[in-house]
């Protein structure tokens, strides 16, 4: 018998919900939604959630819960990272999602989150048998797991998000030389440990997990006048120059630049600076040639353990 399952994914910066009918390999997406909340502004790095945002998160999740009543789902899931895992009034916007809407939020750790993350891109076909380095680059952490298709090999959550990092680095529109220094600076120290493990393994490909990827690739493709559609696109294949010439053109652009591309989504038009020195930065220090982007990530884990 098909179910009717809802995943919620409950970013730093987007909330998630994905509504699907049917079974792990055949599926039928019912409601697929992304609310621009920003849990984490004026407060990410004080641990601590702003009234406002406080507010917009849970105006979105009654929102969530009545689509969910809406569509007769059976089975609810949502997941919380990394602003409501290290928020000291974290668990108290999750009392009162409990008491308003009655959705009970999972609080996972990083560990889990990559975990999540890995089954998500391995169920999109998206691994082979050779070792890839998955990238997951969110609002508060970044995952990275070194896995193919059969096993993770390594895999570790760094607090080092790109709303994180837009708080400490840039303050000022274009970015300065100055701050970009700063933060490789910063990475190069953050991000030891994944270099040594990556040293230790023959990678093939770097992965980037839906999110600030699928941003390059639409700027990519529409900047050739072609037409790109995330809802019929699971797997991008970059080409390096390509990507690296997107990418110094985001880090060097005005918000007003950014805010005019119709390619980049309202929530990422400033934190997609951070993560592209972030993006540049390892694809650089690894020197790895083959880029790709996947559309699968944390939520299509879950679901994959929903309908196993």
């Amino acid at each position: 018998m098909n179910k009717r399952i809802a995943i919620m994914d409950l970013g730093t910066n987007t909330f998630h919900l994905l509504i699907v009918e049917g079974n792990v390999s055949a599926y039928t997406e019912i409601v697929h939604e992304q609310d621009p909340v920003k849990l984490g502004e004026g407060g990410i790095n004080k641990g601590f959630i702003q009234p406002v945002a406080f507010e917009r998160g849970l105006k979105s999740m009654q929102r969530y819960h009545q689509l969910i009543f809406d569509n007769n789902v059976t089975q609810v899931r949502a997941i919380a990272t990394s602003a409501l895992r290290n928020a000291a009034n974290g668990q108290d916007f999750i009392n009162q999602v409990k008491a308003q809407t009655g959705i009970a939020i999972e609080i996972i750790d990083g560990d889990a989150e990559a975990a999540y993350i890995y089954k998500g891109v391995k169920a999109s076909g998206s691994l082979s048998a050779h070792n890839s380095l998955v990238v997951d680059i969110g609002g508060g952490s970044v995952e990275f797991i070194i896995c193919d298709n059969e096993q993770v090999k390594w895999k570790q959550s760094f607090e080092i998000g790109a709303a994180r990092l837009m708080d400490n680095f840039h303050r000022t529109d274009p970015i300065s030389p100055e701050s970009i220094t700063a933060l490789n600076l910063y990475l190069k120290h953050s991000l030891k440990d994944l270099f040594t493990v990556a040293a230790a393994h023959r990678i093939e490909n770097i992965i980037g997990s839906s999110g600030v990827f699928e941003s390059y690739a639409g700027l990519i493709e529409i900047g050739k006048g072609h037409s790109f559609d995330l809802k019929k696109t699971k797997h991008y294949d970059f080409e390096k120059d390509e990507l690296l010439a997107v990418i110094e053109s985001l880090i060097l652009s005005s918000h007003q630049q950014r805010l005019s591309n119709k390619a980049i989504i309202p929530v990422r038009v400033d934190m997609i600076v951070t993560a592209s020195i972030l993006t540049r930065f390892i694809i650089n220090k690894l020197g790895i040639d083959k880029v790709v982007m996947s559309t699968s990530s944390l939520k299509e884990g879950v679901l994959a353990e929903m309908m196993d």
